[in-house]
């Protein structure tokens, strides 16, 4: 591993500065699953190394039933899946939280890290998306909000700039009637690379009878992790009734949207099937635990 200076920083703005005083030639540790990999194998070169997963802002998991989760960009995997009331409010990020690597990995890892690493078969932004996950970044200038559909920009890359940090994730609090899931296709069981993965939210009205709101995401089909937001879109207003055909409808949607490569993990064909099946097997759960959640409202 080549040499670099490392730096723990106490807080948000030290880690801001250090960032912006230097330049390209910085990277970020919170886990360093990513990170630690890639410079043991020279595929990043780096001068200074900062740690942030000592700064207290970061590693804060607050859940508010009005005001939604708070999700700090080091918490890692298993404080996320061994919190009870989180684990019952956001099982579709549960499903993603709980694939990431190993146990060991998950001891680590952070959804933060996984949505900068910006690799588009990340198996948690799929399911970010569809909980309309919201990054929230400090930088030199001040801090600003950014969906997290729109942070990935390319294959390890995404709208941070220049001395800027994502801070935490913000997920809203889901209603009676919400249900989301992640789903993916790997060709063992674990510790694996998705071929591709779906993500899906659906929102039901007060009575369980119609979808009010949906969304789908998918992801390791296209150069970042995918939103496909017309074939939510076209789900809102379908009666529950009517669900297998407009979930098969939204699924050829998402097989229209998928811009695979081949490669040495599946073929462009392999991969447009699977973003309509896994769409489809994605929106059925969702659409089973938004139920579910109505009929604990109920209770």
């Amino acid at each position: 591993m080549q040499a670099f200076e490392y730096v723990r920083a106490q807080s948000t703005e030290q880690a801001v500065a250090l960032l912006a005083e230097a330049g390209d030639q910085v990277r970020v540790l919170a886990g360093g699953t990513d990170l630690l990999p890639q410079l043991k194998e020279g595929r990043r070169k780096v001068a200074l190394v900062v740690d942030i997963k000592f700064i207290p802002e970061l590693n804060e998991l607050c859940y508010d039933p009005d005001e939604g989760l708070w999700l700090g960009a080091a918490v890692p995997c298993y404080r996320i899946y061994s919190h009870p009331v989180v684990a019952r409010a956001y099982p579709g990020l549960i499903d993603a939280a709980s694939l990431i690597g190993g146990v060991q990995i998950q001891g680590r890892a952070s959804l933060g890290g996984n949505l900068c690493n910006a690799s588009p078969a990340a198996d948690s932004i799929p399911a970010l998306i569809v909980h309309s996950a919201v990054a929230r970044i400090a930088g030199p200038t001040g801090r600003r909000a950014v969906p997290v559909e729109a942070f990935c920009t390319g294959p390890g890359r995404t709208v941070l700039g220049p001395g800027e940090l994502l801070v935490a994730l913000h997920l809203p609090p889901p209603r009676p009637g919400f249900g989301a899931a992640y789903l993916r296709f790997i060709p063992r069981n674990e510790m694996d690379i998705a071929v591709a993965g779906a993500g899906a939210s659906v929102q039901l009205d007060d009575r369980g009878e119609t979808i009010v709101a949906a969304r789908v995401a998918l992801g390791a089909v296209a150069p970042t992790p995918l939103y496909v937001q017309e074939a939510g879109a076209a789900l809102v207003g379908r009666p529950v009734a009517e669900a297998a055909a407009a979930f098969a409808a939204a699924a050829e949607l998402a097989r229209a949207a998928a811009q695979p490569i081949n490669d040495m993990r599946g073929t462009v064909a392999q991969r447009k099937h699977l973003s309509a099946v896994l769409t489809r097997r994605a929106l059925e759960r969702a659409l089973a635990r938004s139920q579910e959640s109505l009929r604990g409202t109920a209770r």
